[in-house]
């Protein structure tokens, strides 16, 4: 098996990810002309589009229609059914969608990364390169549309044109040196960057527009340090009242204020620094969604597994060990398994290596149904998938 290694989520989305993050991350918008030269039609086409309308029974809030920047009723283009005798309502009605598109609507696709595989595992990716939440909604406008009027967003932005193009006025992120807007005619493949708060537009385009917004949620110091201040907070030393009459004595009651203020900054600075990194840390990764497809299948195939089995890591999954005393704990992504602290070797083989042999984990596992139990439970877990590629 030879693997082929492609440009990571964050590269595809800069063109060139090591002089964004020194250059550009939360400082400036950029315009990133073919930032993926392949483009992004692997993660969203047009027919794409058509069949999740189609085919897939969204129900709001998964969608909407907009169009000269006005919500359409959902009432328009939405239907109620049953499902097991049970009502159901909001769903896709796809024949009234369509016309409201062939009229001028964006179809909007919202919590897309919730539903459709490849920008799930796209997003995955994107979030563990960046240490920060992501989502994405896609925007499908007909030729001749109105797009969005200025506005801006409370949290940092990507914009990956997926097909189509759309013009855009970008103007200077907060704390940007003041520029002229940026005036871009997005195409395939292109990307524009946007921080916290940049002001921006999407104007009337003559073709077809389909494009991805990845939406980070940006963790700030502030949180971080916010998270410092309520450790000392449940402690309860803040819990005693001011004094009664302070307010008759400013001077007397800023003394005091002084010394607790004292007293709370060498209390602050006594805090395992690490430690609440590491509590943040292992927060952030085991809150990711499940990239699930598949597991199913391998799991009634994992019987037969022996040390010829070839597994594969499963797209988008997460694999973090944490060393504990007489322990390991891994995370998987949303949740974290504990085992014996002597399969610690072999799981970083494991996590190092994006597919393998079971017979490989010897060196470290010498007893092969103690390397197939473990890589069975790695499979029920979604970390490892059975290789098909060869058959």
């Amino acid at each position: 098996m030879i693997e082929v290694r492609s440009p990571g989520a964050l590269e595809r989305a800069t063109g060139d990810a090591a002089a964004f993050l020194r250059d550009t991350w939360g400082r400036r918008a950029v315009w990133a002309e073919r930032a993926d030269p392949a483009g992004y039609g692997d993660l969203l086409t047009f027919e794409d589009v058509d069949r999740i309308l189609s085919t897939a029974s969204l129900r709001i809030p998964t969608f909407r229609l907009v169009k000269a920047g006005e919500e359409i009723p959902e009432s328009s283009y939405t239907r109620s059914g049953t499902t097991g005798s049970r009502p159901v309502t909001g769903m896709a009605d796809a024949p009234r969608i369509f016309e409201h598109f062939r009229r001028g609507a964006t179809i909007v696709l919202q919590g897309l990364h919730r539903y459709w595989e490849p920008v799930s595992v796209f997003v995955r990716e994107l979030e563990f390169e960046l240490g920060h939440p992501c989502q994405v909604n896609a925007y499908v406008t007909p030729p001749g549309a109105q797009g969005l009027t200025l506005h801006s967003d409370a949290h940092d932005v990507f914009v990956l044109q997926a097909f189509g193009g759309k013009h855009w006025e970008v103007h200077a992120a907060p704390g940007e040196s003041s520029r002229e807007p940026i005036q871009a005619v997005v195409t395939t493949g292109d990307a524009i960057y946007m921080p916290t708060g940049t002001p921006h537009a999407a104007s009337t385009q003559e073709t077809l527009s389909g494009h991805l917004t990845v939406g980070v949620h940006v963790t700030s110091w502030r949180d971080v340090l916010t998270d410092a201040w309520n450790r000392l907070a449940r402690e309860g030393t803040l819990d005693a009242p001011v004094p009664a009459g302070w307010h008759r004595d400013p001077a007397a009651f800023g003394a005091e204020l002084s010394e607790r203020l004292a007293a709370a900054g060498g209390a602050l600075g006594g805090i395992d620094a690490e430690e609440t990194a590491r509590r943040r840390a292992d927060r952030f990764l085991r809150t990711r969604a499940p990239l699930a497809h598949g597991v199913l299948v391998d799991q009634l195939a994992a019987g037969a597994i022996d040390d010829t089995t070839v597994v594969v890591r499963r797209p988008g999954s997460i694999c973090v060990l944490r060393p504990d005393v007489g322990r390991l704990r891994v995370l998987l992504g949303d949740r974290m398994i504990v085992m014996p602290a002597w399969l610690e070797p072999a799981m970083r083989r494991i996590a190092a290596t994006p597919w393998f042999a079971v017979g490989d984990l010897a060196p470290d596992l010498s007893d092969a149904d103690t390397r197939a139990v473990l890589v069975r439970r790695l499979i029920r877990e979604g970390l490892l998938s059975l290789d098909r590629s060869n058959g």
